[in-house]
Parts: structure tokens; sequence; C-alpha cells
């Protein structure tokens, strides 16, 4: 049977007039009461290849992201020389970008839930590529920090919205997974970065860092092409009271109806469609900046581990390898962006190992491993850096330390980030809480880059590294105390592990009162033939 077998119920108010799954389940027991296995295994098979495709597609603005920071890590070096800027001037340029995002992060929230949250990775492509395009054609630094202002925003938009929209299609096996591609694509950016870099470093220096940036346009072709494969969020379409829509979406990335039925039932119940009422966004606002103590529980643990993945230093490792690796010891550009391109291979690697890992593992223990890995790495890095700064041994160690930090990282808290801030949050939350973790990791992260030159003239490098260390000692703690392990629980589960006793006991009320309902709701539908 098709889609014409289900009952329409109006727009108004009241559990009668949701549409409560009663197209397949009755349909199928009046044709055909056993599923054939070839047929489950093949709508299986389906369910996952669709999940993932839509999973990668909505992942390519994180592409742009890495590329960026790759490749002006690089590229700064003959920004430099060709447009005589200061070291201000280039701290301000590796900075701003993550300043500015924050713009496009607390903006993505209301716009996500306004337009949906395929559009919004539209826009935040549209409006990144525009400043990539600003940037390879500036004529000076004031034009180039237009562009560089422009790339903020879109990479704003960006980084809070494909966590979140992953997270709402994937089924929970694999969401931990899924929910880290956007990662691993800002890794691989970053690589493509890196040996961009080195393959046009022997171009004049008032053309190659233009080569550099230009390159970055072109995923935009793909992006535009994925905006017409991926479909809506379903719990957007919830939300929205486009409960058949959401269903359909549902039957394509989930392994049978029967699962597709129920997970309409548990997402209506989370978004609060029993009662037709909309969570207006002055609402949304004023749970976040007055919470209840489970949300305060969500929000510390959400915004924390976004901060602490970018005080730990992660970008100045990526943006300032080459000053770093000078620092060591290295001379010669060349030789400069080849230890870079060892750092991106490094990045690239752990962070695909840290997917299969993931939903085995699970969040917590890969957590533990990443911050004391980090930990160890950054004291190493200092120590090399203080103590044997020149020497061959010191320049291996510190390669070696750079490319254990970013090991860390990648298996860990890179990913995991990501993956914790877009599930922890329940459903009328979802969006604005995760754009105000994203602001709080760009503001993070921008705060470290545009300081880290002046830093280091003030107390070295080796010292500048040995905060770090000492930071990501707290980060370790932070993860024993106040991040939950959430491998293999659902969405709407996860909300129940920030919530004490009395919470608890009213949402099996609030759950058991609205199943009653649903079962009294289809007592009187009869089955279609």
């Amino acid at each position: 049977m098709g889609l014409a077998g289900v009952q329409e119920n109006g727009n108004g108010d009241g559990v009668s007039e949701i549409p409560l799954g009663t197209k397949t389940k009755y349909t199928k027991m009046t044709s055909d009461p056993v599923e054939d296995d070839d047929v489950l295994q093949n709508k299986k098979h389906e369910a996952h290849k669709y999940v993932f495709a839509c999973a990668v597609f909505a992942s390519l603005n994180s592409v742009l992201l890495g590329y960026d920071v790759g490749v002006m890590s690089g590229a700064i070096i003959f920004i430099q020389e060709d447009l005589k800027i200061s070291d201000v001037q280039q701290e301000v340029l590796v900075g701003i970008l993550s300043i500015i995002s924050l713009l496009g992060s607390l903006a993505g929230g209301k716009t996500s839930d306004a337009i949906g949250r395929k559009w919004t990775i539209g826009l935040a492509a549209v409006i990144f590529q525009t400043g990539g395009a600003v940037m390879a054609l500036a004529p000076s630094f004031k034009v180039l920090m237009i562009g560089r202002l422009m790339a903020g925003v879109g990479i704003g938009f960006g980084v809070m919205i494909a966590p979140v929209y992953i997270a709402e299609i994937s089924p929970a096996i694999a969401r931990g997974s899924l929910t880290s591609f956007p990662e691993i694509f800002i890794n691989f950016g970053i690589l493509l970065g890196y040996i961009s870099n080195y393959a046009f470093s022997g171009l004049p220096a008032h053309i190659n860092w233009r080569v550099m940036l230009g390159v970055g346009l072109l995923p935009s072709v793909v992006i535009a092409l994925a905006l017409f494969v991926i479909p809506e969020s379903p719990r957007w379409l919830v939300v929205q009271n486009r409960v058949e829509e959401a269903r359909v979406v549902l039957f394509k990335i989930t392994e049978s109806e029967k699962e597709a039925e129920e997970k309409l039932q548990e997402i209506l119940v989370a978004a609060g469609s029993v009662n037709a009422d909309k969570y207006e966004s002055k609402a949304v606002w004023k749970e976040i900046l007055c919470p209840t103590p489970p949300v305060r529980r969500m929000l510390i643990t959400g915004c924390g581990i976004q901060c602490f993945q970018q005080i730990t230093g992660i970008d100045t490792t990526v943006y300032y390898s080459p000053t770093i690796f000078k620092n060591a010891g290295i001379t010669g550009n060349s030789e400069l962006l080849a230890a870079t391109v060892a750092v991106g291979f490094t990045k690239t690697l752990f962070i695909l190992i840290a997917i299969f890992l993931i939903d085995k593992l699970g969040r917590k223990p890969l957590l533990y491993a990443s911050t004391i890995g980090m930990t160890v790495s950054l004291f190493s890095l200092s120590l090399s850096l203080a103590f044997l700064s020149h020497a061959k041994i010191g320049i291996a160690l510190a390669i070696l330390a750079v490319c254990g930090n970013v090991a860390s990282f990648s298996v860990g808290l890179g990913p995991i980030c990501w993956v914790l801030s877009s599930e922890i949050f329940p459903l009328r939350l979802r969006a604005q809480a995760s754009a105000l973790g994203a602001v709080g990791s760009r503001v993070s992260s921008g705060a470290i880059s545009m300081s880290f030159l002046s830093v280091s003239r003030s107390i070295t490098v080796a010292g500048t590294f040995f905060i770090f260390g000492v930071i990501s000692c707290c980060a370790v703690a932070f993860v024993h105390y106040c991040v939950p392990e959430t491998r293999g629980k659902t969405l709407e589960e996860i909300e129940l592990l920030f919530k004490d006793a009395d919470d608890l006991q009213e949402s099996e009320v609030e759950m058991g009162d609205v199943e009653r309902l649903v079962q009294k709701s289809r007592v009187g539908v009869t089955p279609k033939p």
C-alpha cells in the first residue's frame, strides 16, 4: 500500500488530530502479515546507505572550514610578505574568523528553527563562499578582512547546524559515528589546506596565497547539488506540525515501517506536539537563561566541552604550526610546510579511527584517552621547545609532540564535543542550545588564536604550551565529573540522564498519559483494505 492509506486529521489542536501511524500498521495486517526477510534486509541496507549519504552531504560545509584553517597557516606567510602586514594584523586576520563566527552560530539556531535544518546548511555555504571569493581577490588588507568577516559568519552557521541535523536523522546505534562526520571533514579540509600550501608555495608571493584561498571555492558546487538530495530533519518537521512529511522521511531513514511509526510517536511526545503548542523563541531563551536543574546540567556539559575543545590550544597548533616548528629549529618555508602536512595526515588518520570506536567503546572512554594524551603531548612540546630547541632530538620531539597532540584531540575531544552538544539537549532547546555551545567554542578559539603570538612573545612559545597542558589537566577532571555516557541511547533517553528522581517520575507519568491517549485514539480506527 502507498501513502494514500494515511488518514488525514486536520490541523487543529488535540491528540485526535495527529496522524498516529494507522497507515501501514493496518494495511500490512490485511495484505501481508509476515514481511519477507529479504525485503527487510534490503530495506535496512537502503536506509543505512541513505542516512550515510545524508550525513556526508550535510558535513560538506566542514570541508570549507577545515580548508580555511589549514590553508591560512601557510598562506599567512605569503600574505605577510605580499601585503606587508604586521604581527598584530596577522593575529587579527587569523583569529577574527572564530570571533565573528559567533554571529552565525547565534543566528543559526533561530534560522534553522525558522527555515529548517537543510536550508540553513545551504545558507551557510553561500555566505562562506562569498567571503572566500572576496578574500581570494582582495587587493588590500582591508578588503581581505571584509571577506574574512563574511566567511566567519558562514562558518558560524555551518559548525552549529551540521551536527544537529545529523543527530536528528541518525539511528541511536550509529549516531556517534555519523555525528562525528563534520569533524572528519574538518580534518580532511585541514589536510587539503596543508597540501595546497605546499603545492602552490613555489608560485610568486603575490599569486600563491590567492590560489590557495581560491581553491577552497570548489566544494560549493557539490554542496548546491546536495541540497536536492538530503531530506529535511523529521524532528523539525514534527515541530512545524508537518507530521505527514516527517513520516515520509522516517520511512526512508529507518529499517522498517513499524520502527518509523514508533520513532514518530517518540518524537511527537518529545516535541510536545500532542498539545499542538509551538514553543516560542522567547520561551526557549528564557529556559536557557533561567534553566531548570536538568537543563543547567545539560548546558554545563554541552558548553563546557565546547570551550575545553578550544582553550586547550588545538587551533594554535593548527594555525601556527609553522611558527612552532620554526621555534623548534626548522628553517625554510618548504620544510615548514612539509612538516605541517605530516600533522594534517596524523589528524585525519586518528579522526577516522575515532569514528570506528565512538559507538563501540563509548564517548567517555575516548574522552579520557584524548584529554590525557593531549596533556602528555602538550607538556612534552613545552619541554622540548624550552630545553632542546634547535637540536635534532628537540626538532624530532617537537614534531612528535605536535602530532601526538592532534592525534589525541582527533580521537576524542575533537569529534565527541560535537556529538555531545548535538545529542544532550531536548528537542525544544536543541538548535538554540547547540548554537550557544558553538558560540562558546568560536569565542574561545578566536581569543586563543588572536593572542597566541603576543602571549608567546611575553612568556615564550614553550611557556604558552605549558599553560595549555595545565588546562588540559582540568579537561580530564571535567570529563570525569560532568560528562555522562550516551552511547546507544536515543535522543529522548539521553534527556533523562540529566534529570533527578523527581523529574524522572514526572516524565514517566507524562509519558504514560500520552501513551494512553494514543491507544485510545487508535481504538476507533478502521483498517484500510
